[in-house]
């Protein structure tokens, strides 16, 4: 793959005034190497240029957006964005590293560009404080890579399809690689995405296995743990008081009603240990993060971003070659790649029908609450749909009113052998399409 160039980018002297501090930078690129390509690399101003010119979207200013936000600008690169919607907590500063107790309150986008750029002069970093989905494809479409540094998987879906859906095949400069990172304690992961070449997220959705649910009766009479308080906060009493309003995640508002409701339960039942963050974590399925981990997922990611925009050594990701990265460090140190494949089923970049194999005799309500849990969908709020019907919508209320009738009724009344049935969640912009299969 050529290097990814900005449009109409200047070819630039590498060697002129201001540049001394980039040396090695042009060193390396003014000259092939041992895993060079000589048909995609041009040793000299071109990479140099290409380098100077791109212009790179970083989502997320957690511990490994900061990570990649620095290393991007020590790395050569000189116009960066970044997209982050939360402000910095006191539980942060032991791993976000960009960050200070003064910092506390302000919004991480902004308080992270300004501390880069103040260290790397001459790198322009510019923040955007709110949700990746305030943005619209024009947006998306400036940038050369986009890199994920997310750690909530509804979010790295909603990016990746988004990314997919852009693709236009008469317009080359439509494609945009997406660099994806992930942190698990000592465990992380990058992978490069070429959008309809290669495997998305979705395709490997099945690998970020839902978390186990909690029965009901347990949140309803007697939690026992601090996390039942804030599930009882989340799935039963959201319900019951603001029903008629979608839960947003990422809304700071939205999660501080949680906590409080969920620390007003713990305290009734003498249960301690409810946190505005570990509300935070529940909800939105976060995991914490290693530095460690985070410094070596976050070398991996700009590395690639490096290979793509100069050609200077092939990343992973080219179609038909390795494209994920695995690192394990809680028995050492220890790095694989693998070719995570296309599915051609993929509700997103696959062109079929996934086969849904279901009992007919279950009910409409059964196959709604399964979507949740099932690795290959996690939908929490699925609306069900043939060509021809809607069977169930949870909003909006009217119609989730109409069709709530149907939650009691068998499969094999409102479904056919073979029926093709499109699931749609409020959090993402793509039908998910099934293809029944009765057994």
């Amino acid at each position: 793959m050529a290097a990814v160039m900005a449009p109409n980018a200047p070819v630039m002297n590498g060697h002129g005034s201001g540049r001394a501090k980039w040396k090695h930078l042009d060193t390396l690129l003014s000259r092939p190497g041992a895993y060079t390509d000589p048909e995609a690399f041009v040793p000299g101003e071109v990479p140099i240029a290409s380098l100077d010119n791109a212009r790179i979207l970083v989502i997320g200013a957690g511990g490994l957006g900061c990570e990649i936000l620095k290393n991007l600008a020590l790395s050569g690169f000189k116009n960066i964005d970044v997209i982050d919607m939360d402000t910095i907590d006191v539980s942060n500063l032991n791993r976000q590293f960009l960050f200070r107790a003064k910092d506390v309150g302000n919004a991480k986008a902004t308080v992270a560009a300004e501390f880069v750029m103040k260290r790397v002069p001459g790198c322009q970093i510019t923040p955007y404080v709110g949700k990746i989905q305030d943005k619209d494809e024009d947006y998306y479409m400036q940038f050369n890579v986009v890199i994920c540094g997310l750690d909530s998987i509804e979010a790295r879906r909603w990016i990746n399809a988004t990314l997919v859906g852009m693709v236009d095949m008469d317009n080359p400069d439509s494609l945009k690689p997406l660099i994806d990172g992930g942190t698990e304690g000592f465990k992380g992961q990058s992978r490069v995405i070429l959008p309809t070449m290669t495997s998305c997220i979705e395709c490997q959705l099945d690998m970020h296995a839902p978390r186990a649910a909690v029965p009901l009766c347990t949140l309803a009479t007697i939690p026992r743990q601090p996390q039942h308080c804030i599930e009882w906060a989340h799935i039963i009493k959201w319900e019951e008081e603001r029903k008629d309003i979608v839960l947003d995640t990422d809304d700071p508002a939205h999660i501080t009603w949680l906590y409080e409701k969920a620390l007003g339960r713990a305290k009734e039942f003498n249960i301690e240990g409810v946190t505005y963050s570990m509300t935070q974590g529940v909800v939105k399925n976060i995991i914490p993060a290693i530095a460690s981990t985070n410094a070596i997922i976050a070398a991996s990611c700009c590395n690639e971003a490096f290979k793509l925009v100069t050609s200077a050594a092939p990343c992973i990701g080219m179609p038909g070659t390795n494209n994920y990265m695995q690192y394990t460090g809680d028995a050492g140190v220890y790095t694989f790649t693998f070719e995570a494949e296309r599915k051609e089923d993929c509700p997103v970049c696959g062109n079929l029908p996934k086969d849904l194999s279901i009992d007919p005799e279950q009910t409409l309500e059964a196959l709604v609450e399964s979507l949740a849990e099932r690795p290959e969908s996690q939908l929490k709020k699925p609306n069900v749909s043939t060509g021809q019907k809607s069977l169930y919508y949870s909003s909006p209320a009217s119609l989730e009113e109409q069709t709530r009738p149907n939650l009691k009724r068998k499969l094999k009344e409102l479904l056919d052998d073979g029926e093709e049935m499109a699931v749609t969640d409020p959090a993402f912009a793509i039908a998910f399409r099934y293809k029944v299969r009765f057994r």
